[in-house]
């Protein structure tokens, strides 16, 4: 599983993200340990607090745990794993945390931990603790089976389709697919050889080649959205200016835009809102039915929690009845018995807890399933819109290739007649003659 972790302070901001249940389906406060406390937001201002007795501003550790999209990982296997890191970073002992997110069909944890010892009073540090997580993921991945990520095998290989947030959110601005977004302009980019090449291969996915703010090179969406083409493209800018030129022989940003929005329909435009429309509609009917099917999913945890409740509550009643009372009780402790009846207890103490998780982790699963099979159909229509929406830009891309040409066109023709006219003029010329 991939593990991120950062030390960091303000408690209630990360309590706060941590107990959100409006971004996340579920959400399970799984553990707290080492707190007097029993909310999660109480117990990290408790280290907050006692940290004020140091010079530590980051008095806590924070780390996500996130197993592959398609595998059901057991709260075992989760717990293994964090009481694995705390040993390994020397944190044993230290007061934890464990909360469980679901969403979109995925579950994965968060663990947080005081750095604080309160008996040296000082931080505990966490020397190469990224490199450290990196080696126990990998040892994971291999343990489970799991396909290891490329990056996780060579760091050097990382995604080259990643992005930034400020580019993730300029790319779903624009309504296009920021993965697609980035692939295209590289297929666009390893296809061509020069300026004159990647220009035609750019607007065939609707995107128009221009010099930047900056003189380096930009792409711009036929919605006038600006991109850097060195980012867009992984190629830096000195290897751009190799292959396309200087940037000065392009139109500018600002002129592309103008150019496009002289020429854009009010039928490309309506045609646009149209299909804007419709995916909206679509988008709609999926969020109605992912929101039922959570409310669903929501509402059968809380019915099995309160049966699991009330189970527990009848079992220890029959097990306190069945413990001795009296002499009986006096004889059973002289004897041994109530030892041995003690020990059942435990044991069935132990069973309890053990069909109760088996329980909920096997409903978790199951919903899991379900909530996976939801995604997938919505993964499907938004590809199919995303498609959709790059068909379009195709089309307005040829459109406004049309509208350009045409333009050119009827220039030429409105000069050659001006031109004929002139001529006509200047000589006199009134029509051919007619037979007498």
């Amino acid at each position: 599983m991939i593990l991120k972790a950062s030390e960091r302070g303000y408690a209630s901001n990360l309590a706060q993200h941590l107990m959100n249940a409006r971004d996340n389906e579920h959400v399970e406060l799984h553990e707290l340990r080492g707190f007097a406390s029993d909310t999660l937001i109480d117990a990290l201002r408790e280290t907050e607090a006692i940290s004020r007795g140091t010079r530590c501003k980051n008095f806590l550790f924070s780390l996500s745990l996130s197993p592959p999209e398609q595998e059901n990982v057991s709260i075992a296997v989760f717990e293994k794993t964090i009481a694995s890191i705390e040993q390994r970073l020397g944190l044993t002992g230290q007061p934890r945390a464990i909360v469980f997110h679901e969403k979109h069909g995925r579950r994965h944890a968060h663990a947080v931990w005081s750095r604080i010892d309160p008996v040296e009073m000082k931080a505990i540090k966490l020397s190469h603790f990224k490199r450290k997580l990196t080696a126990i993921s990998r040892e994971l991945y291999l343990e489970h089976g799991w396909d290891m990520p490329d990056g996780l095998k060579d760091g050097r290989s990382r995604d080259p389709l990643n992005f930034s947030l400020a580019e993730w959110q300029q790319a779903k601005r624009t309504g296009r697919d920021p993965k697609r977004l980035k692939a295209q302009v590289q297929d666009a980019w390893r296809a061509s050889d020069s300026a004159a090449a990647l220009d035609p291969a750019l607007r065939s996915k609707g995107l128009f080649l221009a010099k930047g703010d900056r003189r380096g090179f930009a792409v711009v969406d036929y919605t006038g959205e600006a991109f850097s083409l060195a980012r867009l493209s992984g190629v830096r800018t000195k290897e751009l200016k190799k292959r396309l030129g200087h940037a000065e022989n392009l139109k500018s940003v600002s002129e592309v835009q103008h150019w496009i929005s002289g020429r854009m329909s009010e039928m490309l435009e309506r045609h646009v809102r149209d299909l804007e429309e419709d995916h909206a509609k679509d988008a709609r009917a999926l969020r109605v039915q992912r929101q039922k099917l959570i409310a669903k999913h929501r509402d059968a945890r809380s019915e099995l929690k309160a049966n699991q409740t009330a189970r527990w509550e009848n079992e220890t009643r029959d097990r306190a009845s069945r413990l001795p009372r009296g002499l009986k009780g006096l004889w059973s402790w002289m004897t041994g018995k109530l030892k041995k009846i003690r020990a059942d207890h435990a044991r069935e103490v132990a069973d309890a807890k053990a069909r109760d998780s088996e329980e909920r982790e096997e409903m978790i699963f199951d919903q899991l399933a379900q909530r996976r099979k939801l995604e997938k159909l919505s993964g499907l229509k938004e590809e199919t819109m995303a498609r959709d929406r790059d068909v379009m830009r195709e089309d307005i891309a040829r459109y406004l290739e049309l509208g350009a040409s045409a333009q050119l066109e009827l220039e030429h023709m409105r000069r050659t007649r001006a031109e004929r006219e002139r001529t006509t003029r200047e000589r006199g010329y009134n029509g051919p003659e007619r037979d007498m």
